[in-house]
């Protein structure tokens, strides 16, 4: 019996995505529950998970089509157990290309992936995937040739192929053209609206990190006993914008219509790199949680992030972000606001540098902070305070205790 498998139900207002990968070629044996694709929407990637076992008869979809909630993406003929060999019939001829003779990776590997495998030269078989379900990644495969050895990609075909007696140098110059993933367009499309609607301006400042490293050399160890998990410096700058937020509303509301809407609350949203660019899952309730649990719900977003497992409800809300360039070697940057939103504060790479401390050149660990804002909403003072008050609270993190 042939079963046609849908679209799911995307999430509150979202009515298409787009087929990122097809995770199951048509001859495969498929499992109750087995993931068959993956579906890119606006925000996160999802999975597509088959509803019987059977093997996988046809794709009425291609990777990179756009498809509507409801719509039959691929049809699986029931009755076959995932242990089931696909016939031979119906199995993707393998590729005449030098890659290692492992078809049952072959077909599991996305397009990125497989590119990465025959550059590098590598045998995918021998490598322990970090991706969802044990998947294997672009880094994954970078990584593996560089443990053996290989600085550079394999040369291009194309390269490889000249001929020897030429005398005009082969420079392996070429294109590529990759269609933009849906969160990519929509990354797009919600920064260029936020330059385009929002009246942008961006404030900076510096910060003495010496109180803070201090601190977390002092119980970094005791903290990591006690709640399990590394204390970081996100915490410390989530909880002193939670000071700023309190202190400057402004910088927490958002414009809707002709209105401004106030939250008693900070949902700070923070900026978290995954495989298909930037996601911004939201610590809720940020005002009423310690450190503990704040640092927590930013490991967990940064592994779900990786893997590939963020909801959309993750996402939901926010009502000021945070974006820490710093750990990609940031100096200095004007981050651009997070639509709704009307603030975003930046992060930067920490490092020694001499201040005039009392008269005297000392160096100490400093880091550039800056807060980019709507000026419809907050005005220059407002901002100029709410970053005055976490560089503050960062140099005298006692202030977060007491609440000044």
């Amino acid at each position: 019996m042939a079963t046609e498998i849908t679209v799911p139900v995307l999430g509150e207002s979202v009515t298409e995505g787009s087929i990122g990968e097809w995770l199951k070629q048509p001859g495969d044996a498929v499992a109750v529950d087995e993931p068959i694709c993956s579906l890119e929407t606006d925000k996160v990637a999802v999975d597509v998970p088959s509803p019987v076992a059977g093997i996988l008869s046809e794709h009425r979809a291609a990777e990179g089509d756009t498809v509507e909630v409801g719509a039959v993406i691929a049809v699986i003929e029931e009755g076959a157990s995932a242990g089931t060999p696909a016939p031979a019939a119906k199995a993707d001829p393998a590729p005449a290309t030098s890659a290692p003779a492992d078809t049952g990776a072959a077909q599991t590997l996305s397009p990125a992936v497989r590119r990465a495998v025959l550059e590098h030269g590598v045998d995918p078989s021998t490598i322990k995937g970090t991706g969802k379900d044990g998947r294997l990644t672009k880094e994954d495969v970078i990584a593996a040739a560089k443990a053996k050895g290989d600085p550079a990609p394999a040369p291009s075909p194309a390269a490889s192929s000249a001929p020897a007696e030429s005398s005009s140098p082969v420079t392996g110059r070429r294109e590529e053209r990759v269609k933009m993933t849906r969160m990519r367009q929509t990354i797009a499309k919600r920064l260029k609206g936020a330059q385009e609607e929002a009246a942008l301006l961006t404030t900076f400042n510096d910060v003495d990190m010496s109180a803070v490293i201090e601190a977390r050399t002092k119980y970094k160890d005791m903290f990591a006993k006690k709640h399990d998990i590394r204390l970081g410096f996100m915490g410390f700058f989530a909880k002193a914008a939670c000071l700023a937020l309190k202190d400057v509303p402004s910088v927490n509301a958002y414009i809707e219509g002709d209105e401004i809407v106030y939250h008693d609350y900070v949902d700070i949203s923070v900026a978290v790199s995954a495989p298909n660019g930037l996601v911004v899952p939201v610590i809720r309730d940020c005002q009423d949680k310690g450190f503990a649990r704040i640092e927590k719900d930013i490991a967990d977003f940064g592994k779900r992030a990786k893997d590939g497992t963020l909801t959309m409800a993750d996402m939901t809300g926010g009502t000021f972000t945070i974006s820490n360039g710093g750990v990609f070697g940031s100096l200095m940057s004007t981050p651009i606001i997070n639509p709704p939103q009307s603030a975003v504060l930046g992060l930067h790479r920490i490092e020694d540098r001499p201040v005039a401390i009392n008269g005297e050149v000392v160096i100490r660990p400093m880091m550039y902070i800056a807060l980019s804002y709507d000026h419809r909403l907050i005005d220059g003072r407002e901002a100029v305070t709410a970053l005055k008050i976490i560089k503050e609270a960062i140099e005298d993190p006692t202030r977060m205790l007491i609440d000044l």
